[in-house]
This record gives C-alpha cells, sequence and structure tokens, in this order.
C-alpha cells in the first residue's frame, strides 16, 4: 500500500519522555504512600494518562486522586521535562524525510495534554514539522486505547485512516491505531528488548523496528519493507 499520510505518536516515538515522566510519577506516587521502582511505575503507565488511571491509584494509596494533585503533577513533569528532554536518537532526519515524501500529510497524535505534546515537541525542534497538525486524546470523547485520536487526524489531513501510516511504541496505541483501521508500525527502542517487540507485534503492529532511521523506508517505500525481528 502507498500511504497518504503519517500519523505519529508523541512520548516514546518522538521524544524520550516516558523515564521523565514516570519518575516524576513515581516520586509523586511515594508521597502518596504506594512505592514503585521506576520499571514498575513505566509497566503500569506507560501509554496511559495519569488521569484515567485514577482508580488504580486511589485504590492502591486509598487517597483520591484531586484536580489539585493532578496540577502539581503536571507542573513537576512539565519542568522536569523542559529541563531533561530529548528527541529519540535519528527522529530529526526521519521525520524531515516523511515530512517532504508525503507532502506534509504528517500528524502528531497522542493521549497526552496538549500543552504537554506541543511543550516536547518545541523543546526538541520538531513543531514546525506539525504545527496545527497536533491532536490529543484528551481533547475527545475517548483516548487510547480508543481510536478517535487518529481517525480525528486523519479526518484533519483529509485522508481515510486505511490509507495512514501510524507509528507507535506502546501496545496502547498499537490497539488504538489497529482500531482506527491504519497500518501501525511499531517502534521499539534497542534497549526494551524482544519481549517489548512480540507485544507490539501481538497487539496488532504489521512490523517492529528498532532504529528510526529505518522509518522512511517503511513508511515512504514499502514495498521494500525488510523489517528484521527485534
Amino acid at each position: 500500500m502507498n500511504f497518504e499520510a503519517v500519523l505519529f505518536d508523541c512520548d516514546g516515538v518522538l521524544v524520550d519522555s516516558e523515564p521523565i515522566t514516570n519518575g516524576v510519577l513515581r516520586d509523586m506516587l511515594d508521597e502518596l504512600g504506594w512505592t514503585l521502582s521506576v520499571q514498575e511505575c513505566m509497566r503500569l503507565f506507560v501509554g496511559k494518562a495519569v488521569k484515567d488511571e485514577a482508580a488504580l491509584i486511589e485504590a492502591k494509596t486509598g487517597q483520591p486522586l484531586t484536580e489539585r494533585w493532578m496540577q502539581e503533577f503536571r507542573a513537576r513533569r512539565n519542568a522536569a521535562l523542559e529541563r531533561d528532554l530529548a528527541a529519540v536518537l535519528n527522529v530529526h532526519d526521519a521525520v524531515d524525510a516523511v515530512h517532504a515524501h508525503h507532502g506534509g500529510r504528517i500528524a502528531c497524535a497522542s493521549g497526552a495534554d496538549r500543552f504537554k505534546v506541543e511543550l516536547q515537541l518545541k523543546k526538541v525542534g520538531l513543531m514546525d514539522y506539525f504545527d496545527g497538525r497536533v491532536f490529543s486524546g484528551h481533547e475527545l470523547p475517548r483516548s487510547k486505547p480508543a481510536p478517535d485520536v487518529y481517525l480525528a487526524a486523519a479526518r484533519a489531513l483529509g485522508v481515510n485512516p486505511r490509507r495512514c501510516a501510524v507509528v507507535e511504541d506502546t501496545v496502547t496505541g498499537v490497539t488504538a491505531g489497529v482500531a482506527a483501521g491504519a497500518t501501525v508500525f511499531g517502534y521499539s527502542a534497542p534497549e526494551a528488548g524482544p519481549e517489548a517487540s512480540d507485544a507490539l507485534r501481538r497487539a496488532g503492529a504489521a512490523g517492529v523496528f528498532t532504529d528510526m532511521a529505518q522509518l522512511p523506508a517503511l513508511v515512504n517505500f514499502p514495498a521494500l519493507m525488510n523489517l528484521r525481528r527485534a
């Protein structure tokens, strides 16, 4: 299939934000009495909106997840991202090539809140590619794993979702892309290991790649696809 548009997740695909965000979350959950390692926190929360996990947090801490707590989490998270965030390796060249090949028909479709997404894209120098084409699951009836954010992005680009490629790094996100009818490519950082890659395939990813330098060949010239098993 020749894809007419490419839709990117943000966290873990464009920016290496998950360790930063989950480090802040782990510290704040610890303050509420729920002690986790950063790795355990990432296993539970990566790919999910914190507000959507309120029932779990309340059950583990015995305290309500208040709007004041959420505001403090976002403030501490944003400060950490402003200080420490970096782009995913090789992503600038990959996005530039995909943007050029598809005539600008790319979008960022994230489950995170818009402020966070735009902060991150600006921080790593990617905002120009996605300006006016950022979509947040927080602004839709349902966030990932529901397909709403990908359907909204495809609709705004004037492209049938089935003619879109989606780039995701989590089972939650792959599930959302597949539900939208798109062809999903799973990005699994090399350090994530084969279990992470296998989980993305089981969720419905058409293939898994481990280096953003591989992405243009996959979505620009899919006939040349040669996804090695990660």
